[in-house]
């Protein structure tokens, strides 16, 4: 497959859940991709938009000032009819009648699915549309990239409100479980958990049921309170991806603590959608400019149907993917890898996710996990 030359339209849309980082990448391949000689096209709301024919030219004076921003400025929505053929077909006509060759995917899992069908689409030249998708989602539960756009400003916003909640905490003695977003994914509890300096994390992964839920928070605190340790606060950091609802686990415990004589009060802060927004950290804004930076200079090679991966660990039973040789922490690895690997990341079977537990069971003996 030829790969796209001066004159090429390229087109960039973001898709699924917003993530901090999402503008930089956006605006970081419209930078790349105009000394190339490359025309490109903003996207309007996702998949949505291309449906609906929102597409329109993005300038370097466009983007100015995206990267600082959180959100999304193109706008996402979610399209479940893309899964279907017709659809599809209906949204790459529009992208031919605009003369595109080409086009960068950010997004997460369902984002990246809609990418990989798109990759059997027409482009204007008659030949396959070129399509690359780049992982973008403050979950961290997309397979062949160490990190995603989103992930370690998601993470500093989970941090610095632990840091607030334990002031209160350690003013009134009392125990606080904070749920984090994360879906089945559990990468953000776990690790705000060890960096916040909490004294217990639940994640799917573990795979607890509801009574064992309960018995794990009570032994916490009952733990934490003892005289011999004589805490005067306890945060438990839980994923939302854990069966137990936040206000459930609450209940059962202060009825479980009563049983055990321990007079404590616990309060629930669910951080909810307050986790993806705000301004993208540095790291962010630098990983998303230079997974941009790989993707349309991929498109240049002639690649398509894969997404860019950052920093990839490699370790036995997972994929392989290309190094991208203007810069070593970037590889490209094909779609329906990425997509068939992030299912087993979901589901707990893929070795990434036994590391993670591993890991942080072993690097953090101190946290109740």
């Amino acid at each position: 497959m030829n790969g796209l030359q001066a004159g090429d339209k390229l087109a960039i849309l973001t898709s699924g859940g917003d993530a901090p980082g999402m503008n930089a990448a956006v605006r970081d391949a419209v930078a790349v991709a105009l000394p190339l000689g490359l025309q490109v096209l903003g996207v309007r709301n996702g998949y949505q938009g291309l449906l609906d024919d929102k597409i329109e030219p993005l300038g370097r004076r466009d983007v100015e000032g995206w990267i600082r921003r959180g959100g999304s400025v193109l706008g996402t929505a979610r399209c479940l009819r893309f899964h279907e053929a017709e659809i599809r077909a209906q949204a790459a006509a529009h992208l031919r009648a605009r003369g595109v060759t080409g086009l960068v995917v950010i997004g997460g899992n369902g984002s990246l699915a809609g990418a990989h069908a798109m990759a059997s689409e027409l482009g204007a030249d008659g030949e396959p549309l070129r399509v690359i998708g780049v992982p973008a989602s403050i979950d961290n539960d997309i397979a062949c990239t160490s990190l995603s756009i989103g992930v370690d400003t998601a993470l500093n916003t989970i941090v610095e409100a632990c840091d607030r909640i334990l002031d209160t905490a350690s003013a009134h003695s009392r125990t606080f479980i904070v749920e984090v977003m994360g879906r089945a994914c559990g990468y953000l509890g776990m690790t705000a958990a060890v960096a916040a300096g909490a004294d217990g994390v639940l994640f799917p992964e573990a795979k607890l049921d509801e009574a064992a839920l309960v018995e794990r928070v009570a032994a916490i605190i009952d733990h934490a309170y003892a005289p011999e340790v004589g805490r005067r606060r306890v945060l438990i950091v839980k994923s939302e991806g854990v069966a137990m609802a936040s206000g459930e686990l609450k209940a059962a415990v202060d009825v479980r603590l009563a049983e055990m004589g321990i007079p404590v009060e616990t309060r629930v802060t669910v951080l909810g959608h307050v986790v993806r927004g705000g301004s993208p950290s540095a790291t962010d804004r630098l990983i998303a400019g230079r997974l941009a930076h790989a993707a349309v200079r991929g498109l240049t090679l002639g690649l398509s149907d894969v997404m860019v991966g950052w920093h990839v660990l490699r370790m036995p039973g997972l994929p392989e993917g290309r190094l991208f040789d203007t810069d070593p922490y970037v590889s490209f690895w094909p779609l329906d890898d990425v997509l068939r690997e992030t299912a087993r990341i979901a589901d707990g079977t893929s070795p990434l996710t036994q590391w993670r537990v591993r890991l942080l069971r072993e690097a953090a003996p101190y946290l109740s996990c």
